[in-house]
């Protein structure tokens, strides 16, 4: 076989590469290097001259043979990758395939040279879940950092947005309200003065009343809304797009769910109730200053009212020029 047959098995063993070759005619291999029979398992005894339906399962044999024609129709060396089971462990190899002239005596040789990529594979595959699990943390990094950032922004005892974040979020409703004129609601409430056993049970009392009125300010508010604690008992409420008589209704039925909320605490009953002041912007107050001017002016009229009551904040009307 002239040089392949001498000089190019001697310098692939002296690399460790696998090879085979096989006559073309019959299909049956007539050399393999120690490296090829060693992943193979075999002896070159059970090798030479035999052909690949004798050595390999029917599914690798008929993809090996595939590959042998398409090798064989190409001008060039023929690249192909082959996976497979074998001795208990998945394999996979790139096999590259070149077809020799026909030498002194008409026959053509098919030679493979395979390439273990079981090992590329695995350390991909380790890669890629290293990868992976750097992603789950950086995802549930960036998860802790905004719950951290948000738990800054609220209020401990109510879970609502503190004054500040509140505060903000109004300048921006005036902002984007003016511009696009469309209407809100800011709504001020104020816990009523506590029941005899709430103030029995002093701070605890207290902070239990806080809870309950936080839960039901957040399920009774939408995602674009925004509520905030004010101060020991007062709190804010921001609807966005919403006009005075929609914002009535809905703190109407907020102030229903107070009053017939149940407090427990220490095996006692406790309730509260709220008063609320309701204004519109710009229906009315036409600033920042003066919408919360008339939100605290209507509280006020709801707690002269004796509380648990929504009063409105008068809609100012503009004598024409």
């Amino acid at each position: 076989m002239g040089m392949v047959g001498e000089i190019l098995p001697a310098l692939l063993a002296a690399r460790g590469e696998a090879w085979a070759l096989k006559d073309l005619a019959t299909g049956r291999y007539a050399h393999a290097s120690a490296a090829w029979l060693a992943w193979l398992g075999q002896g070159a005894e059970a090798v030479q001259g035999h052909t690949d339906a004798e050595i390999f399962e029917a599914p690798l044999a008929g993809a090996m043979r595939a590959a042998e024609l398409t090798a064989q129709a190409q001008n060039g060396p023929l690249c192909s990758e082959h996976r497979f089971d074998w001795g208990g462990q998945r394999r996979a190899f790139n096999v590259w395939r070149v077809v020799t002239p026909p030498d002194e005596r008409g026959t053509r040789w098919l030679f493979a040279l395979w390439s273990d990529l079981s090992e590329t594979h695995r350390q991909e595959a380790q890669l890629r879940a290293a990868l992976d699990q750097i992603e789950q943390h950086q995802r549930a990094n960036e998860a802790l950092r905004r719950e951290l950032a948000d738990q800054a922004l609220r209020d401990p005892s109510s879970g609502l947005y503190s004054r500040a974040h509140f505060e903000d979020q109004l300048r921006r409703e005036v902002d984007l309200s003016t511009r696009e004129h469309r209407e809100f609601a800011l709504v001020l409430m104020a816990i009523d003065p506590a029941s005899e056993k709430v103030s029995a049970l002093g701070h605890d009392g207290q902070t239990r009343v806080l809870e309950a009125m936080g839960t039901l300010l957040r399920s009774g508010t939408r995602a674009m809304d925004a509520s905030c604690r004010l101060d020991e008992g007062r709190f804010a409420v921001l609807l966005s797009g919403v006009g005075l008589a929609t914002a009535h209704s809905r703190m109407e039925g907020l102030r229903r769910k107070c009053a017939t909320q149940i407090v427990m605490h220490g095996g006692q009953e406790l309730g509260f109730t709220v008063a609320m002041g309701v204004a519109s912007f710009p229906h009315t107050a036409h600033s920042q200053d003066e919408l919360i001017a008339a939100c605290e002016a209507a509280l006020a009229e709801a707690k002269r009212r004796g509380g648990n009551h929504v009063t409105l904040a008068a809609i100012r009307f503009e004598s024409g020029r």
